[in-house]
Formats: structure tokens, C-alpha cells, sequence
């Protein structure tokens, strides 16, 4: 009987190999080795597709960019082309130190800071109207964010030809509508150059604040609010004590991510004023120091400078997502 036995259990397979699944004949290490292997292949199929998007995104942005971190330490000027050369850091210092500069650098902050500020104050109003309920909502919604679907220049050909023209503008014509024939009837660009490149940038910018501002009240937690109206909070102190505290890392983002925008705007100001009258922007002023001055060094260091500027302000503006999402995480 015992022969049987063992026997039977010769003939058994082996328990822990089979269930293992390893196969036979290699060590753990070189199972661990081939699961590796198996891995970093399977990573790179999925990245494989991407491989031809990333070489036309550097292709496009950053070989441009090299470039002109090149030419930007070199003294470049076509109305003098025997004088080229390496020229260190002289156009940067001409950059930080020549008046011309200073002045659209002001200008560009001041421009950004207007703008920036208008919409956030009037895309936060239009949102709170828009997230309570009422006939049409979708639609008004809708209208809403068609000005920032216009293409730029057009927007800015719609302001200076509909609006400001002082012959045949609208505003002029609504003046004439109220006051008669004897209104005054004054140009709007010419008088008001700078504000009337902020009031149609305001108008294109408010659209975006206001999505995401929305987006940032529709997710306050609606039972807290209701609890604190039945306690008799009025309608004031919800909104200070409750909404802007939740919607702070809203009003960061949208305005991080508009200043962004605004700092590089070219159209309206070349559009509108053609940068005269003081309204020069850094966009405008390496558009003229590169084709009127033709100076490509000088103009090169200026859009570095621009573009370090931009990236601070875009990883202030990212950490500032990645703290929203991670505090929604968390919330969740």
C-alpha cells in the first residue's frame, strides 16, 4: 500500500512550481529582467504616437527659440552688416537701460494690470448672475462667451471702425441719438489712446475669467451655504465670508493665466494705435526694433526677456492649478 503511495506521489507534478508560473529552466533574476524589459516596452508603445507631436513641437518652439538666444548675444544690425559679431551682454544691458524700453515696459504693466484687473472684477459679476437659475440661462451663457471666440484682430478692427471711428462709431452715434445734432462728437483713439485699447481688451478677456470663476462657484459645497442662509447670514456675508475665500485659487488662476495673454498682446495695440501715442507694448516694441530698426540682436535679447517673464508668470499660474486640484482631491 505504501508502494502505491509513493509511487502516486512521484508521478505528481510539482505543486509550487506549477503554481508559480514561473517558467522552467530560469532563475528569479532573470524573470525579474525579462518583466522589465516587458515593461519599458509596453511604455514606450504608448509613447510611440507621440513621438512625430513632440519633434514638430520642438521643431517649431524651440529651435526658434535657440536661435534667438543666439542672436541675442550677438550685435546684429542689417543697416550695418559689417559690424556683426559677438556682443556678450551689451543688448540686454541696452534693453534695461534705454528709455525707449522702460516706457513700453511700463506699458505692458500697465496694460496687463488694467486688464487683468477689469475682468476679473466684471467676469466675477457676470458669473455670479449666471450661476443662478433662470429662463434662458444656456443661452445667455453662450452669448457670453462669444467675444473671446473672436479672432483678435478682428475684435480690434471691430472696436476702432464700429465703435471709436468718430465719424460713423457707434459711440459717436449714440451720443448724436441722446444729445441731438449739437452732442459732442470726439475721437476716441486719439483722445483716450491707452483706455480704449483696454476697453477692448476687456471686452475679449472678460469671457474667459468669467468661465472659470463659474466654474469655481458651481463647485462651492451648496449645503453649507444653504445652512448658513437658514442661520440668517445675508446674501454679503455668504459672499465674504464663504465664496471668496473658496473661489481665491480661482481668481489666482484666471488671473495668472490672463496675464499671461494680455503681457504678449500685439493686435489691438498695433491694430488700434499702431503703438503711437505712448501705447507701445515690449510685443510692439521688438516688432519695430526688428523690422524698422532692423537691429535683430537688441530685438532678440528684448523677446528673452519677455519670454523668461512669461514662463515665471505661467509657473506661478501652474502651481496654482496643481494646488487647486490637489486641495479638490483631497476634498473628495
Amino acid at each position: 500500500m505504501s508502494s502505491d503511495v509513493s509511487q502516486a506521489e512521484a508521478g505528481m507534478p510539482d505543486g509550487p512550481a506549477e503554481e508559480s508560473g514561473a517558467p522552467r529552466g530560469r532563475t528569479p533574476g532573470e524573470n525579474t529582467e525579462r518583466a522589465t524589459r516587458l515593461a519599458k516596452a509596453g511604455d514606450w508603445s504608448r509613447r510611440a504616437p507621440l513621438l512625430p507631436a513632440l519633434i514638430f513641437v520642438i521643431v517649431l518652439t524651440q529651435l526658434p527659440f535657440v536661435a534667438t538666444l543666439v542672436v541675442s548675444f550677438m550685435n546684429w544690425n542689417a543697416y550695418y552688416p559689417d559690424e556683426r559679431g559677438f556682443a556678450g551682454f551689451d543688448n540686454f544691458a541696452r534693453v534695461f537701460t534705454d528709455s525707449n524700453t522702460r516706457s513700453a515696459v511700463f506699458v505692458t504693466i500697465l496694460l496687463t494690470v488694467l486688464v487683468v484687473g477689469i475682468s476679473l472684477v466684471l467676469g466675477m459679476a457676470i458669473a455670479l448672475l449666471l450661476d443662478r437659475k433662470f429662463m434662458g440661462r444656456g443661452i445667455v451663457r453662450t452669448l457670453m462667451i462669444t467675444p473671446f471666440l473672436v479672432v483678435p484682430v478682428a475684435a480690434a478692427l471691430l472696436w476702432k471702425h464700429a465703435l471709436y471711428n468718430p465719424e460713423y462709431g457707434l459711440l459717436n452715434g449714440t451720443l448724436k441719438a441722446v444729445f441731438g445734432d449739437d452732442a459732442p462728437q470726439p475721437d476716441w483713439i486719439s483722445n483716450n489712446p491707452l483706455i480704449s485699447i483696454v476697453a477692448a481688451l476687456v471686452w475679449q478677456w472678460t469671457p474667459f475669467m468669467m468661465l472659470i470663476l463659474l466654474a469655481g462657484l458651481q463647485s462651492r459645497p451648496l449645503d453649507v451655504v444653504e445652512a448658513a442662509r437658514i442661520d440668517g447670514a445675508s446674501s454679503w456675508q455668504i459672499f465674504r465670508s464663504m465664496t471668496l475665500p473658496h473661489m481665491r485659487q480661482y481668481i489666482e488662476l484666471s488671473g495668472l493665466l490672463g496675464a499671461i495673454y494680455v503681457v504678449q498682446n500685439f493686435d489691438h495695440v498695433f491694430t488700434i494705435t499702431s503703438g503711437g501715442l505712448g501705447t507701445a507694448n515690449l510685443p510692439y516694441f521688438i516688432y519695430q526694433t526688428f523690422y524698422t530698426a532692423q537691429d535683430y540682436g537688441r530685438a532678440s535679447a528684448a523677446g528673452v526677456v519677455v519670454v523668461i517673464g512669461t514662463i515665471l508668470i505661467a509657473t506661478a499660474a501652474l502651481r496654482t492649478a496643481f494646488s487647486l486640484f490637489k486641495d479638490e482631491g483631497g476634498a473628495k
